[in-house]
């Protein structure tokens, strides 16, 4: 799935604190995780999306992935809640 996913949705997270949030709820349809992220912001979520069956697609920089977010700055993570 495509960066532009997150840009056609209509409520998304960006965060590692949000996103693990909305996984352990059950809220996320999607999340998106930075390659060049640090492993042990990431790992945490990788698994609960795991254990949940929560969809998991990379964006190869943190950088792109905010810009896709609509941010200034770079995101190790967001997450689709609303398409």
């Amino acid at each position: 799935m495509a960066l532009d996913e997150i840009k056609k949705a209509r409520k998304i997270v960006v965060g590692m604190r949000q996103t693990a949030k909305m996984v352990e709820n059950g809220s996320a349809l999607a999340v998106y995780i930075a390659r060049d992220a640090e492993e042990k912001v990431i790992f945490p979520v990788a698994q609960s999306c795991k254990e949940k069956g929560v969809r998991v697609y990379y964006a190869d920089t943190m950088a792109e992935l905010g810009k896709a977010c609509n941010i200034r700055v770079g995101a190790a993570m967001c997450a689709i809640i609303e398409k």
